[in-house]
């Protein structure tokens, strides 16, 4: 397969992967930790969605908001990690021109989808925690089909123009990416044209869509914190506090991970390479496996669901 081409007109019709360039024999040996991780986060999910939607007691806006981010979970696992094992296993490196555009922008909107998932669950909890009397009342199945149309298309409008900014672009050289997935920098940089445009639009839009939810979200739990610190009862501020518990482990590890690798990107020489490349792999793998767990264990009525779910196909 040639990976470089002339300047002549020729144009590129697909791209080469090839992941970690300094692991190239080892890193095949990541495929042990990653395949198990990705059975487990679409077990998990599904198994979470599946107890959702059979029982019940789980059919509350609460639990509608877990399920929306559940999707999103399985839908950016199967688009990235699926991929990267197949270049492990069987050297399936080269990806479509269009392919590999289809996975940026999926990437590209629904990570930030998921930010806008938690954003809401936080509002959610908000309301339940600082106005309870108008919770029900005001937190409806309406508030959730309005919250997804919200997240899908306040995420699409403002994500689209990434993937479609650099597919524009001229691709006439080098056709490797140096990556385990198409991300927007590592493939526009292989283009012949500039790419100035392509690296404002993402710094922006990244930093306004993921920046503005996780403000949104501390702003939401410093209001939860003063309600719960005005609480007379102590066994009523605990309760309050188990009950954002599972959210905010979620959260942090969400925006911890994805600035660690935000910054180590940004640290350039001083890392290296393959750091920022095993991180953006693994914000795409670990949350999605996180997220259920973290549900399911800390939260009564899902543990309730899944176990009335086994018994049921028993």
């Amino acid at each position: 397969m040639v990976s470089s081409l002339n300047h002549t007109g020729t144009q590129v019709t697909e791209f080469l992967m090839i992941c970690f360039p300094g692991m190239q024999d080892t890193q095949h040996w990541l495929s042990l930790v990653l395949a198990p991780l990705l059975v487990l986060a679409l077990g998990a999910n599904f198994l979470l969605l599946l107890a959702i939607w059979q029982e019940a007691s789980l059919h509350k806006p609460m639990y509608y908001l877990l399920a929306i981010l559940s999707v999103l979970d399985v839908i950016l696992c199967l688009t990235v990690i699926p991929k990267v094992l197949f270049i492990f296993w069987f050297d399936m490196k080269p990806i479509s021109f269009m392919g590999c555009f289809l996975q940026m922008f999926i990437m590209n909107t629904f990570l930030p989808m998921e930010s806008s998932t938690f954003l809401v669950m936080a509002y959610d909890r908000y309301m339940a925690i600082c106005h309870p009397l108008r919770y029900p009342s005001f937190i409806t199945e309406q508030f959730v089909i309005n919250a997804a149309i919200f997240i899908i298309f306040r995420n699409l409008l403002a994500t689209l123009p990434t993937p479609i900014l650099a597919a524009r672009l001229n691709y006439c050289a080098s056709n490797v990416v140096e990556n385990c997935i198409c991300a927007n920098i590592s493939v526009a940089k292989l283009s012949c044209g500039d790419i100035h445009i392509n690296k404002l639009y993402q710094f922006v839009s990244v930093w306004c869509l993921l920046g503005s939810d996780l403000v949104l979200i501390l702003l939401s739990y410093c209001f939860i914190l003063s309600a719960v610190m005005h609480l007379q009862s102590g066994d009523a501020s605990t309760k309050a506090l188990s009950t954002c518990g599972s959210h905010l482990i979620l959260i942090l590890f969400f925006y911890t991970l994805l600035l660690v690798f935000i910054f180590t990107n940004k640290a350039g020489k001083k890392v290296s390479p393959e750091v920022p490349i095993l991180l953006n792999v693994l914000h795409h793998l670990i949350p999605p496996a996180l997220n259920p767990i973290v549900y399911g264990v800390r939260t009564q009525e899902i543990k309730q669901g899944i176990i009335k779910l086994f018994k049921y196909q028993c």
